[in-house]
């Protein structure tokens, strides 16, 4: 059983030509609203990997709710644990452009309220061999008694730093497994932009030091990890991407969705970067998640 504690946004997004200057206006050619937030999408990217879900979170009393939480019930995932408060439902504001590269902000509205009632909620028919997924996009002191609940309970977590803040070094060391991408795991190393050999020795020295668990997402060049003191690397997909908005969401979902259903570290690996590849070929959060079958044909393709 995997459960998601985090967020769960409604996102606004608008695509154009190019990224404004600051100050500087430019015309779109397309918006939509759909369902997002970090956690909410993770909830969604385990559920349709194969995997039983729970989501804890919270919603506001508004009108963005009911849309914001449609794909997590289509997908049957338990909301048993969404708390409706008297506040606005997240909000993330998206620009993409014609590169498929995009800027995000994001209004935390009920998602400030996923507090230490929400862990208990959340963790109390946990059992060791769960699976807790964690995001920063709630506050650091629910997730810092999230980490520290599920260690006590031999619950495995796993943290997403992302959007990275200044908690990630503390929280990250309280996981047992960190996902981050390439520009949050340079920022958690405190070292600047690093290339790919500095990275696998910045792995190696944190991984040392910690003993947690690492993946590093690399968009085009896969994935780099380690484990067990082992560098491990995967690829994705060669593509053309539209848009990039759900991809890493939809790996780290795709990735503990794996490993709950038993694949070995290696074959979860792949499958969860093909998983991200496939989600840049569609628009949006949610909507860009791919299912099961899509996946496991294109994973099938890869090593036929």
């Amino acid at each position: 059983m995997i459960t998601v504690l985090g967020s769960i946004n409604l996102d606004l997004v608008a695509v154009a030509e190019r990224f404004p200057a600051p100050g500087e206006t430019v015309n779109g050619h397309a918006f939509t609203s759909s369902a997002g937030g970090k956690g909410a999408n993770q909830a969604l990217a385990a559920s349709r990997s194969g995997s039983p879900v729970r989501m804890v979170g919270g919603v506001g009393k508004d009108g963005f709710a009911a849309e914001a939480l449609g794909m997590l019930r289509l997908a049957d995932i338990d909301l048993s644990g969404v708390r409706t408060v008297p506040t606005a439902t997240g909000t993330a504001v998206i620009l993409i452009d014609s590169s498929g590269e995009n800027m995000i902000t994001v209004i935390a509205g009920a998602n400030d309220a996923v507090d230490e009632r929400s862990v208990e909620t959340g963790l109390e028919n946990m059992t060791a061999g769960d699976f807790l997924m964690l995001q920063l996009e709630v506050p650091a002191s629910t997730v810092a008694h999230a980490l520290k609940a599920a260690r006590e309970k031999g619950v495995t977590s796993i943290l997403n730093i992302a959007p990275f803040t200044a908690d990630a070094p503390r929280l990250a060391a309280m996981a047992d497994f960190v996902i981050c991408n390439e520009m949050e795991f340079d920022m958690l190393a405190g070292t600047g932009t690093l290339d790919i050999g500095e990275r696998i020795e910045a792995l190696h020295r944190i991984h040392e030091h910690t003993g947690r668990a690492f993946a590093v997402t690399l968009g085009k060049d896969g994935v780099v990890a380690i484990l067990d003191g082992e560098i491990r690397r995967a690829e994705g997909l060669k593509i053309q991407p539209l848009d990039t908005v759900g991809a890493g969401d939809t790996f780290c979902g795709y990735l503990v969705g794996s490993l709950e259903q038993g694949l070995v570290f290696d074959a979860a690996l792949r499958r969860a970067a093909i998983a991200g590849s496939l989600a840049c070929l569609t628009a949006g959060a949610q909507t860009s998640i791919p299912f099961s079958g899509d996946v496991d044909r294109a994973v099938a393709a890869s090593i036929s």
